[in-house]
């Protein structure tokens, strides 16, 4: 885990947890009032961006990484072809995905894949998609 909330990240990583805020503030959350973004970089170099979007019955409810992970394969990117994620929320540590966020990144991204974790006070830190889901269930090989 790289805790850089002391040091400068990279100019990349730093745009991708910009886009995260933008999409922040189009999150649906009139139930729980707390906002979350996510920026998805695929290989491609485009941005997909995610925000939770809640439901009453909470089942339904959708978290920002699962949105912006689902929103590019809907616009037709491969599994497996993401470069890294940011995730930014209102929270004191740097936010982290919740478990089935953890699951769907093991689904769809490289084990390697960064994930860029950030709060509204500039805390960073980064894992990768595998340290965040040690012996994840997963049928994909790399």
């Amino acid at each position: 885990m790289m805790d850089d909330s002391k040091q400068a990240f990279p100019a990349e990583w730093e745009s991708l947890l910009e886009h995260a805020l933008e999409a922040r503030g189009r999150a649906y959350m009139p139930y729980s009032g707390f906002a979350v973004g996510a920026a998805l970089l695929d290989s491609s170099g485009n941005i997909h961006l995610g925000c939770n979007v809640e439901n009453a019955a909470y089942g339904p409810t959708n978290c920002a990484e699962r949105t912006a992970l689902f929103r590019a394969i809907a616009d037709g990117r491969e599994p497996g072809q993401f470069a890294a994620i940011a995730v930014i929320g209102d929270t004191v540590h740097p936010i982290t995905p919740c478990g089935v966020c953890r699951q769907v990144l093991v689904e769809l991204c490289k084990p390697d894949m960064p994930v860029i974790m950030g709060n509204l006070t500039g805390g960073r830190s980064v894992m990768t998609v595998e340290e965040l889901l040690p012996g994840a269930f997963s049928l994909r090989k790399g």
